[in-house]
């Protein structure tokens, strides 16, 4: 699995996970400001943004996609940073391969198991035929019926391409997402700990990593740390950039 990423900056490394629907394209802004320390490797993950699409998704899967790249590009133990879905791959990359990494950043995710929050979204997409309309705009009024959330259709567009003819088309893998929902909702496992440092970020008014979930955190990953950050919610590094990019910041520097 060849993933495709954007190379930032000089340094240690650091390896940013997008999560569902996404891309590294949404990081950008904070890929740039972290690559004045690090240098900042941002992936799209199977079936996102450019990388390959693929029958099967699940975190183990993942994980190795993560190592793969790693060995292709020769790189010294990493820190990982994963938001949502890629917070979950970074664990469970973590967990699996704990000598190739350094430190662990999870945004606003916990290792459980999550009840179905994305089916409507995801059906809405399905429904969506790009290459029968003109222009963007048109799709985001045809998804506004299942998707009323305009911030959140903005961001889905974003997975919008066009060919050298203005077809457009989806370029993430929506059926292959759908394939492996239930392997998308499934908890983050592994035998032993892991033993190095690690901090969870969670927005002040998300559900996503609740304090009920602490207790698996710790047993997990033992030396791991949770801050809060204020007036935010589950997308915390795009709500309050400055506060999520200074316990990020901080946390790397120890």
């Amino acid at each position: 699995m060849q993933l495709h990423f954007k190379d930032y900056g000089a340094g240690q490394p650091l390896i940013i996970l997008h999560g569902l629907f996404g891309s590294l394209d949404n990081w950008h802004f904070h890929s740039s400001q972290l690559a004045e320390h690090f240098r900042v490797l941002a992936l799209d993950q199977r079936n996102h943004g450019h990388s390959p699409h693929c029958e099967e998704m699940g975190y183990p899967l993942m994980a190795a996609d993560l190592a793969e790249f790693i060995e292709r590009e020769h790189l010294p133990p990493v820190h990982v940073l994963g938001h949502s879905m890629g917070g979950k791959t970074a664990m469970q990359f973590a967990l699996n391969y704990p000598e190739k990494t350094a430190r662990l950043i999870v945004v606003d995710i916990a290792p459980r198991a999550y009840a179905p929050r994305h089916e409507q979204i995801l059906e809405a997409m399905l429904r969506v035929v790009p290459a029968t309309f003109h222009t963007r705009s048109q799709i985001l009024q045809a998804l506004e019926p299942q998707i009323p959330d305009l911030a959140l259709r903005q961001f889905l567009l974003k997975n919008i391409q066009s060919d050298s003819a203005g077809v457009l088309s989806w370029r993430i893998g929506l059926r292959e997402i759908r394939r492996n929902q239930d392997r998308l909702r499934k908890e983050v496992k592994c035998d032993a700990p892991f033993p190095g440092p690690c901090l969870f970020v969670r927005g002040e008014s998300s559900d996503f990593l609740m304090e009920t979930d602490w207790p698996q955190i710790q047993r997990l990953f033992p030396h791991a740390r949770l801050v809060t950050i204020a007036r935010a919610g589950h997308w915390v590094q795009v709500q309050n950039r400055e506060a999520f990019l200074k316990a990020v910041r901080g946390f790397l520097s120890e």
